[in-house]
């Protein structure tokens, strides 16, 4: 019999690449056909091996979850960063490679970074996700997060809708 430990931990420095690489897989996978292309790309590459060493060396708050040997996604999280929106913490990234969505581990990395959040005195929680990134909207959703406020960011030449999902204490 054998058994593959799931865990979820903070980043090390150690695991850049495989974060970078997590992170390459997913943004393909959720912004395929909403992002254009060229902007897709720009953002992917933005984000290599060197820029989550030095995030993670700077002390963000990276958890990740680990299947096996495996880094299979990330959360990225920390002090919510609109002001005007009335929430303490603010999840700024969860993400998953996509051999591993649908499979309650989005779940456990989100329950376990606002845990994190709310031991440093964050017990609200803010969310955005583009509105065409369907899986992201409806996950926030299924996890209890009402829309509470929308904005817009443009990629190139492209305006796209987002949407705030939070949770209070």
């Amino acid at each position: 019999m054998s058994t593959v430990l799931i865990e979820i931990r903070r980043a090390k420095a150690c695991d850049a690449g495989a974060v970078a690489s997590a992170h390459d897989e997913a943004w393909r996978m959720a912004y395929q056909g909403i992002i254009p292309g060229t902007e897709l790309e720009k953002l992917i590459n933005r984000r290599g091996p060197a820029w989550w060493d030095s995030a993670i060396r700077k002390g963000s708050r990276i958890a990740l979850l680990q299947f096996g040997d495996k880094i299979a996604g990330y959360a990225n999280y920390g002090r919510n960063r609109a002001r005007s929106l009335y929430y303490d913490g603010e999840l700024y990234e969860l993400y998953l490679r996509p051999e591993f969505q649908g499979l309650g581990f989005g779940r456990r990395l989100f329950t376990a970074a606002r845990r994190d959040l709310a031991q440093s005195a964050m017990k609200s929680l803010i969310v955005w996700a583009l509105s065409e990134n369907e899986n992201a909207v409806e996950f926030y959703r299924a996890l209890g997060g009402k829309a509470v406020a929308r904005s817009s960011e443009k990629f190139g030449a492209r305006v796209l809708d987002k949407v705030a999902f939070g949770w209070n204490s």
